[in-house]
């Protein structure tokens, strides 16, 4: 009732609403398909999703679309790309020729490199889309190819060209190369099919213009023209991205569009100036979002560090990467795959604060109203808390092969309740090899084998005399801390140098001369079981 909202989707519902749109309200987002289909192009999807579900739940009819710039030219060779399975895979493994002898023709134009698809464009679309459905996003892919092919452009381009002199006074305060010869239109060439950016001149009755195929340059390189003079009509060419984002929101309509901050600085003022003055519609509804880094760096397909949503959701479940999605998009988050226990440690608070686990005001007014959403049941809300094995035990979990042995430690830790039914605890039990994935990924301290049955092992007298004792100190119920720091006392009443009383545990349970704090793990491990192993007890 006094306005705060304790999710911020409903505060871009509340602004889209007040604009009195027309449903179906239509949201979008977009890229240009350079590389591969990353964690950072998966933004715009994610943040117009929840926009979406907040207003389907007020009511209206939402249709969220994702643009693929898929008409804009290849500018240079991505190092890396990503197969059908989201799979990242080096130029190596595809033909790397496919693109480098396509430099400067859309990307619709490009063959697929694995020869999958009708095009390059078409496999990195299609990428995304498979995205959207592992996450329940319903959303629809649009390629700015069709629409210039189906003639959606035809009259957004007949007054972009229409009117010259007002565009280029608009474009000067943006673009230094704007001057009175400048033509914003780029036609790709009916002999070698690259786009040029060189107009000589415009028809309008015949909705064509002239062109030279003249040289384009990227960075420090030149991607050469065959130097062609032709003529070509709307319909086979394409316009600037200044004009062909506004172009965008007339002819799709667009109520609501998110973009990062580096479209907010850029292209987005430009973009309303273009919608008011040039095009005469409103732009969108705005909503900039903080980019992402991953491990502290930010992501870039050029310098490798990426991460792909498959990728992701072989170390997380689908709700958890959402909720990384639900959370505030205006403050700059860093997903650091060494630690990702402690985005699943928040997303399991989020959802205990949900059902009223947590004595956390804000936490649990976020999480009654995104929860929901998080989850994909605002139409059915949850109403009975998942069976949740705390990210670094399923961890421990991962290192027994055993699929009864794992249940039987989560039971005897108590995160399996007696009365849980047999779907409940499996759900609970997928979790682990998502987190032993993650030991395997990261290399960490969960990267072992725990050995279920009892290595071949002899041990000198005083090693089996200090085992023995900490077994006694294992069944007397102390946690895994106190048996770290007794393993070093006991190691020193027996004479025994510690290393060797740690490399003998280690043998015992990992047939290992290494491994995590063992101490610490075994007191996660099942008592019993723990004192029979230290005792030498197949």
């Amino acid at each position: 009732d006094d306005g705060f909202r304790a999710f911020w989707a409903d505060v871009d519902a509340d602004a889209i609403e007040a604009r009195g749109v027309d449903d179906p309200v239509v949201i979008k987002g977009g890229v240009s398909p350079s590389g591969v289909a990353h964690l950072g192009n998966f933004n715009e999807i994610m943040r117009g999703y929840f926009v979406a579900e907040v207003l389907r739940d007020r009511g209206h009819e939402v249709r969220q679309v994702f643009t693929s710039d898929d008409k804009d030219p290849l500018r240079k060779i991505p190092r890396k790309l990503a197969n059908a399975d989201g799979e990242i895979v080096g130029l190596g493994e595809v033909d790397a020729s496919a693109l480098g002898r396509n430099l400067g023709k859309p990307y619709t134009a490009i063959p697929d490199p694995f020869g999958e698809r009708e095009s390059y464009a078409a496999h990195f679309a299609a990428l995304l889309k498979a995205d959207a459905d592992r996450l329940d996003v319903p959303v629809e892919m649009v390629s700015n190819t069709d629409l210039y092919a189906n003639g959606d452009f035809d009259e957004v381009t007949r007054t972009v060209l229409g009117d010259l002199d007002r565009v280029r006074e608009v474009l000067s305060q943006y673009q230094d190369k704007v001057d009175g010869e400048y033509v914003p239109f780029n036609p790709i060439c009916a002999e070698c099919g690259k786009v040029t950016e060189t107009v000589t001149a415009v028809d309008l009755d015949t909705e064509t213009v002239e062109y030279v195929c003249t040289d384009m340059t990227v960075g420090d390189e030149t991607i050469e023209g065959c130097g062609h003079e032709g003529t070509a009509t709307f319909r086979e060419g394409k316009l600037p991205w200044r004009l062909e984002w506004p172009g965008q929101w007339e002819v799709l309509e667009v109520d609501f569009e998110p973009f990062g901050k580096d479209h907010a600085e850029g292209s987005w003022p430009s973009g309303i100036d273009v919608a008011r003055n040039v095009l005469g519609i409103d732009p969108p509804v705005p909503m900039v979002y903080e980019w992402f880094t991953l491990n502290g760096k930010p992501l870039s397909s050029s310098s490798g560090n990426i991460v792909t949503v498959p990728e992701l959701l072989e170390l997380l479940e689908p709700e958890v990467l959402r909720y990384f999605f639900a959370l505030h998009p205006k403050k700059a988050r860093d997903l650091d795959i060494e630690r990702l226990d402690q985005l699943v440690d928040r997303f399991d608070r989020f959802e205990r604060a949900y059902f009223g686990e947590i004595d956390d005001e804000d936490l649990t007014a976020f999480a009654e109203r995104a929860y929901p959403f998080v989850v994909g049941q605002t139409e059915d809300p949850p109403t009975e808390k998942p069976i949740r094995l705390p990210y670094t035990f399923a961890a421990v979990l991962g290192m027994v092969d055993d699929p009864a042995f794992r249940e039987r430690l989560a039971r005897d830790e108590r995160h399996i309740p007696e009365n849980a039914s047999s779907e409940a605890v499996d759900a609970a039990l997928a979790r682990v090899e998502r987190a032993r994935s993650w030991a395997e990924r990261t290399e960490n301290e969960y990267d072992y084998r725990l050995q279920t049955a009892l290595p071949d092992v002899d041990f000198d007298d005083d090693v089996a005399a200090a085992l023995d004792e900490l077994a006694d100190f294992v069944a007397d119920g102390h946690d895994g801390e106190a048996i770290q720091s007794e393993m070093y006392e006991t190691a020193r009443d027996h004479d025994v140098e510690v290393s060797d009383f740690f490399s003998a545990g280690y043998r015992l349970f990992f047939d290992d001369t290494q491994g995590p704090r063992l101490g610490e793990f075994l007191g996660e491990l099942e008592r019993e079981y723990v004192v029979r192993r230290l005792r030498r007890e197949a």
